[in-house]
This record gives structure tokens, sequence and C-alpha cells, in this order.
């Protein structure tokens, strides 16, 4: 007889060391809350990993699904869906560029995956040029494209994966004036490409706003000279929207906010809020055509799953109806505002940045050395300082997202101007707690 396990469970959870963990027991959640086994709400800040964009429990999303697995709940790869074919089509109709085709995965590690193979049988080279404050996934090839220290786990990885500086503008390693900026960011990617030889080079992947290693915006300029230099060689440019797509950035697509279409885009999270797992590698028809008398050489026993499609056209839906893009470059700027109030008071944030509601605050120990108020470094122990933050902010029944120094403030885009105030006040605690630990 199967008996319910309550935590410490049987599990083995991601990225983590498994004795020293005491996991939340979650119930039930609605809108921009979750509720605990006790009964306790909680405000979700980091929207989880940054994907519950249109809220918890959106009825209209849920009914979806329910009526999807009704009617028809799994069927093979090798036929057509009715939800598959129409997610398809409305993805055609809110990515920019010619992006029409779409290959369908069970998540982003998936969705780069693939993109990573359409690129290299395309073009017939094999190298992929990234960044090394990236993250792209956690599968042998999404792990090999990884920049940021996870990728150890893997290593020795794949082969042909090439790794270039970031614009990381508040810890530039070329232009520490940001009023100065000379793009020099954007010559590392060049001559990183002529090191390797163009000829080489299949794709560039990098994330439109660098994702949880450090939600960093590039600067404006960044990811036009990329396409330009993509162009010249014949390069394909690969943008992994997976967390700033769907309308995050305050924009349907990151890329769109500076006004760069890529070759090819990778997608997951917001595609279905999180609510059924689903990814997606959309390509440009330019690409695509290649594959007309090609074989497309990959499959997924789940891929384009009804039920997982039948969420995500729901989804799409709620984007469009309640003109969620709109709302989130609103609440954006609101959050952006108040954060920004919050480091004028709070010695302890060296930065605020961000676009939409894709926000971050970057903690130090000093604002004119910028040391970081915890190590940048996977395993690395949390110093005292920032368990301090952490502790006020989770007291306060908040939950944004905690990675090494920095706090991501990625709610559901449904967060309301009540909710926000009270997610700032717990922050606002949270810094009170980290500047009293500095002294």
């Amino acid at each position: 007889m199967i008996r319910f396990v309550a935590p410490p469970d049987r599990r083995l959870y991601p990225w983590t060391a498994q004795g020293s963990l005491a996991p939340l027991t979650i119930t039930s959640a609605s809108g921009s809350w979750f509720v605990d086994a006790a009964g306790n709400r909680h405000l979700d800040l980091g929207g989880q990993l940054a994907y519950v964009n249109v809220g918890h429990g959106h009825p209209r999303v849920v009914e979806a699904i329910r009526r999807q697995a009704a009617e028809l709940p799994v069927i093979g790869p090798n036929f057509s869906n009715l939800p598959a074919a129409r997610l398809a089509e409305m993805l055609a109709e809110v990515t920019p560029g010619d992006l029409n085709r779409t290959f369908f995965t069970n998540g982003g590690t998936e969705a780069i995956e693939y993109a990573i193979r359409i690129a290299r049988q395309s073009t017939g080279r094999h190298k992929v040029v990234t960044r090394y404050q990236s993250y792209h996934g956690s599968t042998l090839g999404a792990i090999s494209a990884t920049g940021e220290n996870r990728r150890q786990y893997a290593e020795p990885a794949g082969v042909g994966f090439v790794k270039t500086l970031d614009p990381y503008r508040y810890r530039c390693p070329f232009c520490r004036d940001r009023d100065a900026c000379t793009l020099a960011c954007a010559d590392a990617v060049e001559q990183t490409v002529a090191g390797e030889g163009p000829e080489t080079v299949a794709a560039i992947i990098v994330e439109p706003v660098t994702g949880l290693s450090g939600l960093v915006p590039p600067p404006d300029g960044y990811l036009r000279r990329l396409r330009e230099l993509c162009d010249r060689h014949g390069i394909l440019l690969v943008f992994d929207e997976v967390i700033t797509g769907f309308c995050r950035t305050g924009k349907w697509f990151g890329g769109q906010v500076w006004g760069v279409t890529p070759d090819l885009m990778t997608v997951a999270k917001g595609i279905t809020s999180g609510y059924v797992p689903l990814g997606a590698t959309i390509v440009s028809d330019r690409v695509a055509a290649y594959f007309d008398d090609h074989y497309l050489g990959g499959g997924l026993t789940y891929a384009a799953h009804p039920l997982a499609c039948a969420a995500g056209c729901a989804t799409l839906e709620v984007y469009v109806e309640e003109d969620l893009a709109a709302r989130a470059a609103a609440t954006g700027e609101k959050l952006l505002a108040g954060l920004r109030e919050l480091a004028a008071r709070h010695p302890c944030v060296g930065e605020v940045r961000g676009v939409g509601m894709l926000a971050c605050l970057e903690l130090v120990r000093d604002r004119e050395t910028r040391e970081p108020l915890t190590p940048q470094r996977t395993e690395a122990p949390v110093t005292p300082a920032m368990a301090a933050v952490r502790q006020a902010i989770l007291a306060r029944r908040a939950w944004p997202l905690f990675r090494w120094n920095l706090i991501g403030v990625t709610p559901p885009l449904t967060l309301t101007g009540e909710e926000l105030d009270e997610g700032l006040a717990a922050l606002d605690a949270g810094l009170d707690a980290g500047d009293r630990a500095l002294g």
C-alpha cells in the first residue's frame, strides 16, 4: 500500500545537498499567493522560478486543462492534435519576424538541446558560442552551453562549446563607467568568433536578459551588434527566452525590448505559466526550410503533448485578453521605482536593475569595492549578513528568488498595487537586517 511520506521525503531535490534540506510543503495557491500545510499564506514575489506569469489557479487555464484531460489527454508525437496545431499557429502570430515554425519539447532545457541540434544540422558547423554568466539547462548539451559554475557537475561535458564574457555592467571588466559604455563586451564576442574561425561557428546563444545568474539587461546596442555579427558570417542567433518570454519584460519577448529578432528562439516557463510542463524551439522560416528536404534528427515521446498545448493556448489567450504585456510594463516601472527607493535607504544594496517585471537587487558589503554580500559561487557558504536578509524577508511571508548575493523579484504579471506594496515592505525589512548585520 502506498502511503504519504511527509517531508523530508523520498525525493531527490535539484541543485542542493539533500541532508540540509527542509522544504516547505505547499497545499494550494491562488493569484499571487501560495499556502503551506500550516495554512500560512505567502506572497510569491519570485513567481516560483519566474514563470507563474498569469498567477496561480487562473480559471481559464485550469478549465482548459480539465476539458482537454476529459477529451484527449495524450496522443503520440507522430500524430497531429488540435491543441498543438493551434498553439503553433498562435506562437507564429505573437513571435517577431518570420519565427513561424515550432518544435515542441517538455521544457526549456530540451528546447535548448534542439536549438543546438537544429543549428548544427542546418549550418553544417559544430561550435556554439555562449557566455560565462549564462544558464541554459542541465542536460548534456544545455549544461555544456551554460557558462556559470553549475556546469562543473557535468564536466567533462560536450565538445564545441565556447564561452565569452558577458555585458555585466555593474561588474564590467571593460567599462566601469556605465554612462561611458563602449560596447567592448560586443567586441569580445566578435573576437571570440574570429579566434575560433567564424566558418566553424553554428550559433551564438544568449539570454536577452541574463537569467537567474544575474538578471542583467544588456546595454543598448549590444544585441544589435550580435545580430550584425551573425549576419556577416552566416551564424544563427539564438535567444534563450525561457525567462524573458511571454510578457515578463513588458514586451511579448525580451529581444523585442531592443528591437532584435533571432533566427531561433527557445521558450518554456511562461508558455503555460508553469501549469503543465512545456517548452518549444521556435525556428525562422529560412532555417526551417532546410528540413523540408533533410531529415530532422530528433524527437521526444511527449512532444506536442495535447494537455500541455491546451494549457499553452489558454495561457496565450490570457496574455492577450488581459493585456499582460502592457500591465507588466506599467507595474514594472512601479516595481523598479520602489526598489530604487529602497536602495537609496539601504547601504547593502549595490545596484537595482531590471526590465518590466524582471528585477534584481544586488547586495554588497561595500558600495565602493562592490564586494558581494555573499560569494557568487555555487556551494559557497552563505554569509551571516545574507542569511539575515533572507530570514527577515521570509519571516514576512514573502518569497522572492535568492541566488548568491542577488534577490530576484519576478512576481506574477497580475500582481496588484497592494501586493506590490506588501512585497516592497518585506524587502525593506530584509535590507534592514542586512544593514544591521554589516554594522
